[in-house]
């Protein structure tokens, strides 16, 4: 089997890989949070994408922290046989408030 890495381009569905991302929150309560996360496997979708699966906490800042549990849009190429996925989501409410959290992290193999 043929490894593949993050200068290979690929045409169609990658079983194996998952992506990471690095966002702020938005301001709630004066402050933000960095979020640091590494997805789940794919998870394929009926429309034949996939998605992916992820949670984790937000870094601690503000004397708190938060928790999130989220699944990403679908697949979306970018060119060069690589693909991103969008996402949405708010974190716990800790210490009277919650996060919102949106964006889209960094290109995997696979056009789909």
């Amino acid at each position: 089997m043929k490894k593949v890495g993050k200068d290979n381009f690929i045409s169609g569905f990658v079983p194996h890989h998952n992506h990471g991302s690095a966002d702020y929150t938005s301001v709630a309560s004066g402050h933000v949070h960095q979020c640091l996360d590494v997805t789940s496997p794919p998870i394929p979708s009926e429309d034949g994408s996939h998605i992916h699966y992820t949670e984790g906490y937000v870094v601690f800042e503000n004397g708190h922290t938060h928790y999130y549990k989220a699944h990403s849009g679908p697949a979306i190429p970018v060119g060069n046989g690589m693909h991103v996925h969008y996402y949405d989501f708010y974190t716990s409410e800790d210490d009277n408030h919650r996060h919102h959290i949106r964006g889209v992290d960094q290109p995997a193999p696979g056009n789909r």
